[in-house]
């Protein structure tokens, strides 16, 4: 077989995607912003890690992810699918910077008797936390927000995600960006005004790097700290916040 042959065979591989190859082999979830969807394209892609990239905590990013939250948590599922699960899947949070304000998620409609929050010691359990959440296949989101980043776990969580089949999304501060990572989708959020964030979606699933300014508005937020402080994550409550 030649050398052509074999690469030709290896790009028709569901799991290679080619630049500038719109839509993927993937699933998607509406983001809930037109621009955005048209953007990645699609929505957010489920089965494939996330990386939201942020120099501060409490800029809207939750805002961003409200939308897709609203709408896997009141999703119902098939229970064909897996007779574990019944006919709901989770909505996992790990290690959030702020504690969840029930009422304020309720309002915006989220289900949250499907919401499940962990809070880790150290931090080097979130990403073993999250992984274990992706693997186990009760969960349609995962959201983990670490401040350490290690290059196998991460490839970890990957291949954890593709086997949960899962919206997963993983914050990590600002100074990982020119980390190498094996998320597919990879964006820098900064604050653009007061009801605004800044992507620069510089590794995209569809080969193609954007910037973009999404109108978030301003329902929920919390206090901007730095990612890196510490000290907030049990006192505070974001939702009220959120």
């Amino acid at each position: 077989m030649s050398k052509r042959h074999r690469l030709h065979q290896l790009l028709q591989e569901p799991q290679i995607r080619k630049a500038g190859q719109g839509g993927g082999r993937y699933q998607t979830v509406a983001t809930g912003f037109p621009d955005l969807d048209q953007a990645l394209p699609g929505g957010w892609p489920i089965g494939i890690l996330t990386e939201l990239l942020v120099d501060l905590c409490g800029i809207g990013e939750l805002q961003l992810l409200l939308p897709a939250l609203i709408a896997l948590s009141n999703h119902p599922v098939d229970p064909g699918v897996n007779p574990r699960l019944g006919t709901e899947k989770r909505i996992m949070l790990v290690a959030p910077p702020y504690v969840p304000y029930a009422p304020a998620l309720v309002r915006e409609g989220v289900n949250i008797s499907r919401l499940i929050v962990a809070h880790c010691h150290r931090q080097n359990d979130v990403l073993w936390t999250m992984e274990q959440a992706l693997r186990s296949g009760t969960c349609a989101a995962v959201l983990a927000w670490s401040k350490n980043s290690d290059e196998r776990a991460l490839r970890r969580l990957q291949l954890a995600v593709e086997k949960g089949a899962c919206w997963a999304v993983l914050f990590k501060p600002a100074r990982f960006k020119k980390q190498r990572s094996p998320a597919a989708l990879r964006a820098h959020l900064l604050a653009a005004g007061a009801s605004g964030i800044s992507m620069d979606i510089f590794k995209n699933c569809n080969g193609r790097p954007q910037k973009i300014v999404v109108r978030i508005g301003g329902r929920l937020q919390f206090p901007a700290q730095s990612f890196g402080e510490r000290g907030g994550e049990q006192k505070s409550r974001f939702g009220a916040g959120f």
